[in-house]
């Protein structure tokens, strides 16, 4: 048997780290002996455990101690990270270290440097002259850039629970199903949501097509009129289906009001002739053309809009990004101060911004689809809220108890 000591340190018993690391080890069918543990007294209090943690093969271990490390876990043994340079542009070296999005550490001569960003699904490239490590994907990775490969030399330093008895986060950081009360959440969330404002915090909106399409559109009008959104990230279909309804009453053709609606596809292609007529949203709002909706409302109260494109979009309109590596950049940048995100309505994008945010982003994803919200919301594993729902009900409440709360 082979074998290697950790150490956990921290609130490893409340935010279930302990629990994880051990269950862990469990599945990989390893061992465990707990040879030193200090539980805090008190909630503020940290924690300690000292584990030998036994393998079959040298190699089962190596894998183990990856997997633990990704949990905050430490070798007793401090060692230097090991390096190997990228042998083309755009390829990593063999054995790689890929990255989660938590807060991450090199090991660089006997010292400690800070991995930025903290990027999830990644390698991490050292510059030894400037002393500085950073998280790059595969677009950003030149020949010869020296990579972390293996784990050794690497920390990770999970996100841990709150010890603040007023975080919404601390004890709803799960899903909240479709036959669930939602209302005590709702106010409490729209309570976060004023502190952050209040903060100066970033606020972001992920949309989807469905708060257009269920009529949640004039909910999230509020809110942005209130000051309370600084970001909108969508795909083409949201912008398009916005004006659309601005324009025409309708959305795809179709109006919540009514069972049939004039126009049909019809619309739906005549709102993006529209606005790539005028160049654009802005255009369209400043001519007066485009004067009413979410878009509107953006460009009225400055929220930056950040509209990618897809595979299945029509036009697109003028300011899609429509080159996926150049969308990814743009999107890592506008969330880089993002402190709230909400995620409405959206799989794909949701998916697509969840992986790209920081561990300590508080995140709502609201969807129909329990499948959906599970999943965009496993990222941020003790920063999250998921709401099992349609958009219209949830955006209608929050928009009333912020207003309220205005009051």
């Amino acid at each position: 048997m082979f074998s290697e000591t950790i150490e956990l340190r921290g609130h490893i018993i409340d935010s279930l780290i302990l629990p994880k690391v051990l269950d862990q080890i469990l599945t990989q069918g390893a061992g465990f002996k707990i040879k030193e543990i200090k539980i805090g007294q008190k909630r503020a209090d940290q924690s300690f455990a000292r584990i030998e943690v036994t393998a079959k093969t040298s190699e089962a271990l190596d894998e183990l101690v990856l997997r633990l490390r990704q949990h905050g876990a430490e070798t007793v043994e401090r060692a230097d990270v090991q390096l190997a340079k990228a042998p083309d542009p755009g390829v990593f070296p063999h054995d790689f270290y890929v990255t989660t999005n938590q807060q991450t550490f090199i090991r660089l001569d006997g010292k400690e440097i800070e991995v930025h960003p903290a990027m999830m699904d990644s390698a991490i490239a050292v510059d030894r002259k400037k002393r500085t490590a950073r998280a790059v994907k595969f677009f950003d990775v030149n020949a010869g850039d020296e990579i972390v490969v293996g784990h050794q030399g690497t920390r990770v330093i999970p996100v841990q629970r709150s010890t603040a008895h007023t975080d919404i986060f601390q004890f709803i950081n799960t899903m909240v199903d479709a036959d669930e009360p939602k209302s005590a959440v709702i106010r409490e969330l729209g309570r976060e949501l004023r502190r952050a404002r209040e903060a100066k915090s970033k606020i972001a909106i992920v949309g989807g097509p469905a708060v257009v399409r269920t009529g949640a559109g004039e909910h999230l009008v509020r809110l942005i009129e209130m000051g309370y959104i600084d970001r909108l990230f969508a795909g083409n279909a949201f912008a398009v289906y916005d004006v659309e309804r601005a324009l025409f009453g309708t959305s795809r053709g179709k109006n919540p009001e009514h069972a049939f609606a004039a126009g049909g596809h019809e619309n739906h292609l005549r709102a993006i002739n529209t606005i790539r007529a005028c160049g654009g949203i802005a255009g369209a709002v400043q001519k007066k053309i485009l004067t009413g909706g979410i878009m509107h409302a953006c460009v009225k109260h400055k929220v930056d809009i950040v509209l990618t494109g897809s595979i299945r979009d029509e036009g697109p309109i003028p300011g899609v990004t429509t080159d996926v590596v150049e969308a990814q950049k743009i999107m890592r940048e506008k969330l880089a101060d993002v402190t709230h995100v909400l995620l409405l309505g959206t799989v794909q994008h949701s998916m697509a911004v969840a992986s790209m945010l920081a561990p300590t982003v508080k995140t709502v994803c609201v969807d129909i689809d329990s499948a959906s919200v599970e999943r965009a919301v496993e990222h941020q594993p003790l920063q999250s809220i998921g709401l099992v729902t349609d958009v219209e009900p949830f955006l209608r409440e929050l928009a009333e108890c912020v207003a309220t709360a205005e009051k």
